[in-house]
């Protein structure tokens, strides 16, 4: 059986998740998780997780791999997903990796040399928060970064957080850890396809899928989290959902308020990711038209089908 690896991509809702499995099926492949948040064990509505059900279809990998006090980040990534992969080979199928966080396919793919690049959800958050949080956060996490740094450049001090929270470490220290994920370059680059549908029919999908998130119990599930430490991770509790949640369990806005508010961010983070995927990384992009089955778009990816 062949054992080719496979890179499905796309932005949040695209349906990526459904022709993977379809993909899966006929390969006798199994799935590799590229979310930065379904690695989280309990974030499941919020971060439409593959059900029971998918899962007996086609095994999947970096699932439910750590508590959401605990921190992950690429470098994590890196090492499980190729752990995953060669345990996959072993048994003589084929990996197919698949998800919406851009970062961990470059940092899989291409390395990230001395530094991350960006991560849309956390990206967004820290955007949110204001200049003296952010300062005091590098202070005590990167102090050299903090006593180098133009404090009055919000950018910069956005991205210099943002690096601190993707490695878990400063700057200086990550610089021989991340050497290590770089591959090869002079084996061959591999195909990463894309899914992409026009803007007017993809924000009415992500809209409803918000919407079915909170009648399946968002809310409630984002309650549990909180008693088992949820706002304590800094990166989980920025998911999208997720933070708007806490923030009316909070009293902040109404749970209408917060659903609008919720949409509204989601259909951002999408537009984000496309633009990262478009400037970041080579990807061979499938237009999905209304209608279209996942196993047609499985066909087509099947033929190597390009942009539409």
């Amino acid at each position: 059986m062949a054992t080719a690896a496979w890179f499905l991509t796309g932005p949040t809702g695209v349906g990526k998740s459904a022709v993977a499995l379809c993909l899966a099926e006929r390969l006798g492949a199994e799935i590799i998780s590229v979310d930065s948040m379904q690695v989280y064990r309990g974030m499941d509505v919020g971060t439409a997780k593959p059900s029971v059900a998918d899962r007996q279809r086609a095994p999947h990998h970096l699932i439910d791999v750590v508590a959401v006090t605990e921190p992950f980040d690429a470098a994590q990534f890196v090492r499980r997903a190729g752990q995953a992969e060669e345990a996959i080979r072993a048994r003589g199928r084929a990996p197919l990796f698949c998800g919406g966080t851009g970062l961990y396919f470059r940092a899989y793919l291409a390395g990230l040399g001395a530094a991350p690049g960006g991560d849309a959800v956390l990206r967004a958050g820290l955007e949110e928060l204001p200049l003296s949080a952010l300062l005091a956060e590098l202070e005590a996490g990167d102090p050299v970064a903090f006593a180098r740094i133009d404090r009055q450049n919000r950018r910069r001090v956005v991205r210099a957080v943002e690096v601190l929270r993707l490695t878990g470490k400063p700057f200086s220290a990550q610089q021989a850890a991340w050497s290590a994920t770089t591959p090869d370059p002079a084996a061959p680059a591999p195909t990463v396809y894309g899914l992409t549908r026009a803007p007017a029919e993809l924000r009415p999908r992500l809209e409803a899928r918000v919407e079915e998130m909170f009648r399946r119990g968002l809310v409630e599930e984002t309650r549990g989290l909180l008693a088992q430490g949820l706002a304590g991770n800094r990166t989980a509790c920025q998911a999208i959902g997720y933070r708007q949640v806490l923030e009316h369990l909070a009293g902040q806005r109404s749970l209408a308020q917060t659903i609008t508010l919720v949409k509204h961010r989601t259909w951002q983070y999408a537009k984000r990711q496309m633009t990262w995927f478009r400037h970041q990384m080579a990807v061979q992009w499938l237009t999905i038209p209304p209608g279209e089955p996942p196993e047609a778009v499985a066909d087509r990816l099947q033929a190597g089908g390009r942009l539409v």
